[in-house]
């Protein structure tokens, strides 16, 4: 495929994106209404947070499919692969709770640790065009934080788990906001033509 064609389909995922730019910030304000909610929960045992955490991952699968009809050719592959293993593992954690809890105690650091490499980057990339890069920036900054932060011995402790689910979800609808208006104000500079 040439440059020419790459600028091209470029042209016309920005297009087809900016048109549903509100669809994200749906999105992204359910995400944080989700996390006040589970903030609010009471729960101290390992299968309510497995339960919880299994609900989390499958809206996150479903929402990274429809990050696949406004992405790029790569992305859409990234955002494929992302969609399949945050279903299966929702799935996981509906069949076996007890193990979840344990696995999402080892893997929710690196979770934190590649969304906020990954906020990092896309801060950077999107700096010219968009002028609240910051933010993502920040965020992304603070997830490197807490992924280090769930690294330590905090394991032990069910209600800091619920925190990290909550967490998780607050970081996804805080960029599920941004994506929004970045395609919002997409929209306005692609011209229809």
């Amino acid at each position: 495929m040439s440059t020419l064609d790459n600028m091209f389909e470029a042209r016309e995922v920005a297009r087809e994106a900016a048109r549903w730019w509100w669809l994200f910030l749906v999105g992204g304000i359910a995400w944080l209404v989700f996390a006040l909610i589970i903030f609010r929960f009471d729960v101290t045992s390992a299968a309510s947070v497995a339960i919880l955490f299994g609900i989390v991952a499958i809206v996150a699968g479903v929402d990274e499919f429809m990050a696949i009809g406004v992405s790029t050719t790569g992305w859409k592959i990234v955002h494929g692969i992302l969609g399949v293993i945050f279903i299966v593992v929702g799935i996981f954690a509906f069949i076996e709770p007890g193990t979840t809890f344990e696995a999402l105690a080892a893997v929710i650091g690196f979770f934190f640790l590649f969304k906020g490499i990954f906020d990092i980057a896309v801060a950077f990339a999107t700096k010219d065009t968009y002028e609240m890069w910051w933010l993502q920036l920040v965020v992304g900054l603070i997830e490197i934080g807490l992924a280090f932060w769930v690294a330590g011995s905090f394991r032990d402790k069910v209600i800091l788990l619920l925190v990290y689910v909550g967490i998780v979800a607050l970081s996804k609808g805080i960029t599920d906001i941004m994506l929004a208006f970045k395609l919002r104000s997409l929209k306005e500079r692609v011209s229809p033509a």
